[in-house]
């Protein structure tokens, strides 16, 4: 019976002169979720309401799913578009909705009715008492109730009229694409496909960077990261995955510097290659899944060792999460299973028995000097073989 869906949205509504910029972001988005569904539909605004209409056959569920997934939207409501007929019509409308929706159910209900179409020849009061009277007449088992309703059947009067009462809710934030653009580094771990979509949520357009190790990571390792990247892609929309080989440089400050440094060591060479990317892609900062305490180089003496090498914002989403509270988010969003994949990455190959957790910034540059014969151009290799593959 629903042919289309009014899109609720928050933060858009505050954005003042602005708010026409996030609008046509945000229906951008919803065009991009629906391209991936069976069916047409037309997306357009009206007077601060965002619509959804099928133009052809679709799988309800299907929409509901993709629309839950575009950040900006705040409720999805099913609505019936009815054309100005008359009051008759429309009681006869609105309790056939009722019907279908309901059937007999015994319960409470507030008719809540606005007229933006002023020359509708009743007033929004009119129309909720006189729609009232009606659906008590078709219901018995119902009964109005003004304060804490079972029901709030909303009918606004448009060029056409639209009825609707369930509100399904969306994830909330802000349009991606609104508020720049930064690079995450994904890894086939939990914490980091959290962190993409948890800054993507904020409106930031996100491409990530994966570090792999061949022949010590194998191809079903690069390729969980990819199944990683898509199911965040899902949120975020398309991203660039730069897949970074990272071999050389891991061995060769495994031959040249103290093993208990290694991670921090090959840590800041990640940021650094990150950030080349990033600055190539007009990022304006970086993403990890950082933890506070979590391992041993994501003390705070470890993050601010690795800080030191960039010169733009990283962005630490989960910082502040314990472990469950990332999983849960993880499970919400569908990357868990992915993420506990038996495939190792790059950081667990080479990782030291026993890392230092309270590097020394002065003792860390210390030991990279060791690397100075051949580590700039084994960087500029890394960078110039990077494959980068399309994600949606």
């Amino acid at each position: 019976m629903f042919q289309a869906f009014l899109i609720k949205y928050g933060e858009i509504g505050i954005k003042g002169k602005n708010r026409h910029l996030f609008e046509d972001a945000l229906m951008k988005q919803i065009r991009h979720a629906l391209k991936h569904v069976e069916g047409k539909f037309f997306v357009r605004k009206e007077q601060g309401r965002i619509f959804v209409e099928a133009e052809s056959a679709f799988d309800y569920d299907e929409v509901i799913a993709a629309l839950q997934r575009v950040f900006g939207i705040v409720g999805i409501c099913p609505m019936v578009q009815a054309a100005d007929e008359g009051f008759d019509k429309l009681a006869e409308t609105v309790n056939d909705y009722l019907r279908k929706v309901y059937g007999d159910r015994e319960m409470s209900f507030k008719v809540n009715a606005r007229r933006a179409k002023k020359s509708y020849p009743r007033t929004s009061m009119e129309i909720n008492a006189d729609l009232g009277e009606r659906i008590l007449a078709a219901f018995p088992n119902m009964k109005v109730d003004v304060h804490k309703p079972d029901v709030m059947l909303d009918v606004e009067i448009r060029d056409q009229i639209y009825i609707y009462s369930q509100i399904i809710p969306g994830p909330g934030g802000m349009p991606v694409g609104t508020n720049g653009k930064a690079m995450l580094l994904l890894s086939g771990g939990i914490d980091s496909p959290v962190a993409g979509y948890m800054i993507a949520k904020r409106g930031v357009k996100i491409d990530a960077v994966y570090f792999h190790a061949p022949p010590y990571t194998s191809e079903r390792a690069k390729q969980k990261v990819v199944d990683l990247a898509h199911l965040v892609a899902r949120y975020s929309g398309p991203i660039n995955l730069h897949v970074v080989n990272f071999t050389d440089i891991q061995l060769y400050i495994y031959e040249a510097c103290p093993h208990e440094e290694l991670t921090i060591i090959m840590r800041r060479y990640m940021m650094r290659i990150a950030e080349h990317f990033a600055k190539e892609t007009g990022c304006l900062g970086l993403i990890t899944g950082e933890s506070i305490g979590q391992v041993a180089s994501q003390t705070m003496q470890s993050l601010a060792a690795t800080n030191a090498v960039c010169t733009m914002p990283v962005f630490r989403p989960v910082i502040g999460f314990d472990k469950q509270e990332i999983v849960d988010i993880a499970e919400k969003i569908d990357t868990y299973e992915t993420s506990i994949q038996p495939f190792e990455d790059c950081c667990t190959i080479f990782v030291a028995k026993h890392p230092v957790t309270k590097p020394n910034i002065n003792i860390i540059r210390r030991s990279e000097t060791h690397l100075e014969e051949r580590i700039d151009e084994l960087v500029q290799t890394a960078i110039e073989t990077t494959e980068t593959i399309w994600v949606e």
